[in-house]
């Protein structure tokens, strides 16, 4: 897509555009179809975006990945373009896992904007001190995101588990994830207040 729009670019400042492939344009055509259906069924409870995918999307996935598979089949195994169709091919249920989770975006841009604040500061959290206390802080920068990409106060939520986890049940451990958690009643009760 990008190419495209570089080229658009290019045609329209007079300057020779970049060759495209067919093959490249066709799978960016067959995403952006899949795109389509999402933008459909966005706002929907998760078992009618489940439900839709299942109608719509998994069959145009399906031709998709036979497509990709025969272009590969087709060029030199060194082409710059059978890299990438190996590469997304390689990471296929990763990709296809939205199709069965109507929880599951199709794509990682909500996650990458989340995290953008992080990447961008990362100098200032350089020298977290070793190893771990980088790997703490990246934990920690994790379920910050997560929580505010589910509505949740990052501090009412962390405050709410951090008293409440130890007496917690260990098989109940999901309740006090980001998008299962409730802020207890009292809570609500004392900011009314």
């Amino acid at each position: 897509m990008a190419d495209l729009e570089e080229n658009a670019r290019r045609k329209a400042a007079g300057k020779k555009e970049i060759p495209l492939s067919p093959i490249a344009i066709e799978v960016v055509r067959r995403i952006d179809a899949l795109f389509a259906i999402e933008r459909d069924i966005n706002g929907k409870s998760p078992e009618e975006r489940a439900a839709g995918r299942k109608a719509m999307s998994r069959p145009l996935v399906d031709d998709l990945h036979a497509y990709m598979r025969e272009q590969a089949a087709k060029l030199s195994p060194r082409h710059d373009l059978v890299k990438a169709i190996n590469y997304m091919l390689k990471r296929w249920a990763a990709f296809t896992l939205f199709l069965d989770d109507g929880r599951v975006c199709m794509s990682n841009n909500a996650a990458e904007r989340g995290l953008r604040g992080i990447a961008l500061g990362r100098k200032s959290w350089l020298f977290c001190g070793s190893d771990r206390g980088g790997q703490r802080a990246a934990a920690m920068y994790g379920l910050i995101v997560t929580a505010k990409m589910n509505g949740v106060d990052p501090q009412a939520w962390l405050a709410n588990v951090l008293a409440r986890i130890a007496a917690h049940p260990a098989h109940r451990l999901d309740e006090l994830l980001p998008w299962n958690w409730r802020r207890p009643a009292a809570t609500d009760a004392a900011l009314a207040a």
